[in-house]
């Protein structure tokens, strides 16, 4: 099996993205040090001490549904469309799309040119992120809100997911709120196998030891400070898979622990 790919019970996932932003890494995550990403992380940096965070996708094939989770940001060179394609998927095969939260790099191809891009396709988003960005207040200033979100209402192509929400009866929600309102994780269960498509609990490796360091763009840090403490223990004590789509590629691994630390390690 390929690298981006690998089956959890009866549930294969294939790992796609849209490409990879271009970040200073104390401009994502404030309350970090240069020095220590330089010294405890520098496979994460380029030769100019930047990230490249992967606007990651993953494809979920669970009883007889194609489902795309998260469709990335549409920059331009975006390589969503082509991934699916070189993994031998056309956007019109996707039955369900599952937003994990709202935020642009998240819903970015759900309309191409004003036109859904996945047209066979169910949109599923968390009901309390929805309420939250579509406040008149919020959505005015959102131009992702009012071109790849609000859309999905007026074509009625959007179902709103409650706390654990089963997708499938293999894949129920797990709120996780902090980075956004209404953010979820997916935890998929199939054959005595399990793995949790984290979203944006965590943004890279290195918050698995620096758990407590919050990227800039939390909507609610304290909380979401709070949420990653508790799920990344969770992940380690249980020894769960990840699927991680900030994550350097594949974006498949575990938190694990090494000495003193915790650690991402990745497949």
């Amino acid at each position: 099996m390929s690298k981006n790919k690998i089956n959890i019970g009866n549930v294969e996932m294939v790992s796609v993205s849209d490409g990879n932003g271009d970040r200073e890494p104390t401009f994502v995550f404030p309350d970090s040090e240069i020095e220590i990403w330089k010294s405890e992380f520098s496979a994460l940096l380029d030769e100019n001490h930047h990230l490249h965070p992967r606007y990651g996708s993953v494809i979920i094939r669970s009883e007889g549904k194609l489902i795309l989770v998260d469709t990335g940001l549409q920059a331009p060179g975006g390589t969503l469309i082509k991934e699916l394609k070189d993994n031998g998927i056309s956007p019109d095969q996707i039955n369900l799309v599952v937003m994990t939260h709202l935020h642009p790099d998240h819903v970015g191809w759900n309309f191409t040119d004003g036109v859904p891009t996945f047209p066979n396709a169910r949109y599923l988003a968390p009901q309390s992120d929805w309420e939250y960005w579509v406040q008149p207040d919020i959505s005015k200033d959102a131009e992702h809100i009012i071109n790849q979100v609000l859309p999905l209402e007026s074509l009625n192509l959007v179902d709103l997911m409650t706390d654990e929400y089963s997708i499938t009866s293999e894949i129920v929600t797990v709120a996780t709120p902090g980075h956004t309102p209404g953010h979820v994780s997916l935890l998929i269960t199939s054959n005595g196998e399990q793995c949790f498509v984290l979203g944006d609990v965590a943004h890279n490796p290195a918050q698995a030891h620096y758990t407590d360091w919050n990227p800039i763009f939390d909507i609610q840090p304290e909380l979401s400070r709070q949420t990653r403490h508790v799920v990344l223990d969770r992940l380690e004590s249980e020894s769960l898979m990840v699927s991680a789509g900030h994550f350097p590629t594949p974006g498949f691994g575990k938190f694990v622990r090494s000495g003193s630390r915790r650690v991402w390690q990745g497949v």
